[in-house]
């Protein structure tokens, strides 16, 4: 048995924006917590890094519409906690409530507030075993950890971690282009033109979305909401950056649409999600072992929901009555997984 100081009441693996809200709300009730993170912060390995994210509350599904009430009344609250602006509403068309998440900032302000609620965050400790029991054993690359319950939120890396424990989830990692295009006349899609966000459906298979100017001096975010199938292992692969047929759909949308932009992207940068096979997250217990808690499947528009997201994580890892209906993000919902070796 651990010695009361060596002994956390959670850990969480994976400090990307849905490991971080977990972390601040078990540290927000008093929780002994410690947040691992494989790689230094910040870095540009999964998909939490980057300027700025689209937030609305419209969704086709109703559930996800439920969550983003509490996720703006959150997102306001670490605002003020922060004491930086984290938000800028009002650019949104036909949601009124729509505008833009500073990522990079939100990131760095929820990791700030963990250590000042006593958390522990560290970084470049890449875990390397998880021996599950009534206390979780946590073993990194530097040294071993046991807690109460453990958490992982490992976006593309979460198979790694859970095949040892006799489970992997049906997750797909792709990498996306995130594109830039460069204003012919500067400030002509701007916040200052009331330009709004938007998401373009049904020209494509997938969406176009796009932000107004803002990131970089003069450039305007317009990008695919789909990519290639990618190994995490392999991020900085040159050949695996730029899916050409993405751009070729984007430069076209581009001239069609956005005319005051030039029709080639003046930065082209890239981000990793995972996605499930019918788009919703996963948030649930192992089938095994109720003190493992499993966050995945964020399919590229789970930064916005991060807020209510770490805040049901906490509450299955405290083994609390979740504050929303969880029936759409069950693992049970996929019956192949029946057959994982539990």
């Amino acid at each position: 048995m651990a010695a009361q100081k060596d002994l956390w009441d959670a850990i969480v693996i994976g400090a990307g924006i849905q490991g971080c809200f977990t972390a601040y709300h078990l540290a927000k009730h008093r929780k002994r917590i410690l947040l691992l993170e494989q790689f230094f912060l910040p870095h540009s390995r999964g998909s939490s890094h980057g300027q700025s994210r689209i937030i609305r509350k419209a969704y086709l599904e109703d559930f996800y519409t439920r969550m983003m009430h509490e996720c703006y009344q959150i997102w306001a609250q670490l605002e003020h906690e922060a004491g930086t602006q984290l938000h800028r509403g009002e650019v949104g068309l036909l949601d009124n409530s729509g505008g833009v998440i500073y990522a990079y900032k939100a990131l760095r302000a929820l990791q700030d507030a963990i250590r000042q609620l006593g958390g522990i965050v560290r970084d470049g400790e890449k875990v390397v075993e998880i021996n599950p029991g009534l206390l979780v054993t946590v073993k990194t690359t530097s040294r071993s950890y046991q807690a109460k319950s453990l958490v992982i939120t490992a976006g593309p890396w979460t198979n790694q971690l859970l095949r040892p424990l006799g489970i992997e989830m049906p997750l797909q990692t792709l990498r996306i282009n995130v594109c830039y295009w460069r204003e012919m006349v500067p400030g002509s899609y701007g916040v200052s033109q009331a330009f709004p966000c938007f998401l373009w459906l049904g020209l494509c298979p997938h969406h176009i979305y796009g932000l107004p100017t803002g990131e970089y001096p003069g450039l305007m975010k317009v990008s695919y909401h789909h990519g290639n199938h990618a190994d995490p292992e392999e991020r900085d692969c040159p050949t695996a950056r730029t899916d050409i047929g993405d751009v070729q759909i984007l430069s076209s949308f581009v001239r069609d649409h956005l005319p005051d932009l030039k029709p080639e992207p003046a930065v082209i940068e890239s981000c990793m999600y995972t996605n499930t096979p019918d788009e919703q997250f996963i948030l649930d217990r192992h089938p095994k072992y109720d003190n493992i808690v499993i966050g995945a499947g964020f399919s590229g528009h789970g930064f916005k929901l991060a807020p209510v997201v770490g805040k049901i994580l906490y509450e299955l890892s405290m083994k609390l009555t979740p504050s929303y209906d969880l029936a759409p993000f069950r693992i049970s919902r996929f019956p192949s997984l029946g057959k994982a070796h539990l």
